[in-house]
C-alpha cells in the first residue's frame, strides 16, 4: 500500500484505505456512480466507482476500512482515483493508526510549551481559570490534544487543535510584545480557550465531523458558555473580567458574516482575531503546498484562499 501523500498521477492503487465518504450520484447523461474519499494519515484522495454495479465491487460503508484497486489519474489539477475492485477489510488486516492524520509535531512538547506560555499569566481570576482545564482536568487535556481543529481546511488532524491553539497563542504573546498596551493576560486566556468548544463541535478521529450540537450551535457559542458558566464556579470571579474574556471569545472569527456574533470591540479581540486568522490560514496554505506534492506551477484558484496560488520559487 502506497500512502495517500506518495501517490503520483499513473500509479496504480492497490491497498487498504478508510472511506471517510461515500455518496451516490448522476452523470449527465444517466449514468449512475459513486464518489467517493479516501483517507490514511498522510490525507485524502477523491475516488470515483464508475461501475458500482460491477462484480468487483462489494457492499462498504463510510467509515468501513476497505481493500481498493484502481488507478490514479489527474482531474483539473488535482488527483483522483478510479475504482475498479473494492471490498470492505477484516479489522485483522489494518491498524486504525494509519488511518488518522496527526501533526508533524510532537504533542507532548508542544503542551509543556503551551503550558509555560499560559504558566505565565498572573492574573489570580485567570490563572484558576486556566488550571481548571489546562492543569487539572485530565480528561479535557486528553481530549484537547487529540482533538483536530477542523473538519476540514485547517489543521483537521490528530493533535489539530493543540497545534492550533499553541499557534494563536504564541501570536499573541508576540502581539503583547509589540503593543504593551494589550492586557496579556486577558488575550492570552482568551487565546487558549477561543476554540474549546471544537471538542463538542467536532466528533473524535475517525469520523471527524460535525455533531448535532456542532450543526446547531457552533464552537464559538459552546466555548462561550464554557469559560462564562466556569467562571462563576469561581468564587469572586469579577463580572466585568468574565465579560471581557467572553467577549474576545465570541468576536475572534472578526466579522458577523464568518460566524462571530460580535465584532471585536476591545482591542484585545481584535488582536485575538487577527492572531486566528494568520494561524488558519498560513496553516491553509502549507496544506496546499504540501498536497501539491512535486508540482511548483501554479495550482489553480483556491476558493479558501481566493485566489491561484503556486510554490515559492528557488
Amino acid at each position: 500500500m502506497k500512502y495517500i501523500e506518495s501517490l503520483r498521477e499513473g500509479d496504480r492503487l492497490n491497498g487498504i484505505y478508510l472511506c471517510k465518504h461515500k455518496q451516490s450520484a448522476v452523470t449527465k447523461n444517466g449514468k449512475a456512480y459513486e464518489n467517493v474519499i479516501l483517507q490514511d494519515k498522510t490525507g485524502t484522495l477523491e475516488a470515483k466507482i464508475w461501475e458500482p454495479n460491477s462484480n468487483g465491487i462489494e457492499e462498504f460503508e463510510p467509515m468501513d476500512y476497505i481493500d481498493v484497486t484502481g488507478d490514479v489519474t489527474n482531474f483539473q489539477g488535482a488527483l483522483q482515483a478510479s475504482i475498479k475492485r473494492a471490498r470492505k477489510a477484516s479489522e485483522v488486516e489494518y491498524d486504525p493508526a494509519d488511518y488518522l492524520p496527526v501533526s508533524e509535531k510532537d504533542t507532548d512538547e508542544m503542551y509543556k510549551e503551551l503550558q509555560k506560555l499560559l504558566g505565565s499569566v498572573k492574573n489570580q481570576w485567570l490563572k484558576q481559570l486556566i488550571d481548571m482545564y489546562f492543569t487539572d482536568n485530565e480528561a479535557f487535556i486528553e481530549a484537547f490534544c487529540f482533538h483536530s481543529a477542523a473538519k476540514s481546511v485547517h489543521h483537521g488532524f490528530v493533535g489539530g487543535l493543540l497545534e492550533h491553539t499553541l499557534g494563536v497563542v504564541k501570536l499573541c504573546d508576540y502581539y503583547c510584545t509589540q503593543y504593551p498596551v494589550l492586557n496579556r493576560d486577558l488575550l492570552l486566556t482568551a487565546a487558549a480557550f477561543h476554540d474549546v468548544g471544537k471538542i463538542s463541535e467536532i466528533s473524535k478521529f475517525p469520523e471527524n465531523d460535525y455533531t448535532d450540537d456542532g450543526q446547531l450551535l457552533g464552537h464559538i457559542y459552546m466555548g462561550t458558555e464554557l469559560v462564562r458558566v466556569s467562571a462563576r464556579r469561581i468564587t469572586g470571579f469579577p463580572k466585568k473580567l468574565s465579560s471581557e474574556l467572553c467577549h474576545c471569545i465570541l468576536a475572534h472569527h472578526g466579522e458577523l458574516e464568518y460566524g462571530s456574533p460580535k465584532k471585536p470591540a476591545l482591542m484585545e479581540a481584535m488582536a485575538l482575531n487577527l492572531a486566528d486568522n494568520t494561524d488558519a490560514k498560513l496553516e491553509t496554505f502549507r496544506e496546499i503546498l504540501k498536497s501539491a506534492g512535486e508540482n511548483n506551477g501554479w495550482l489553480g484558484y483556491n476558493r479558501l484562499l481566493e485566489s491561484n496560488v503556486r510554490k515559492t520559487g528557488k
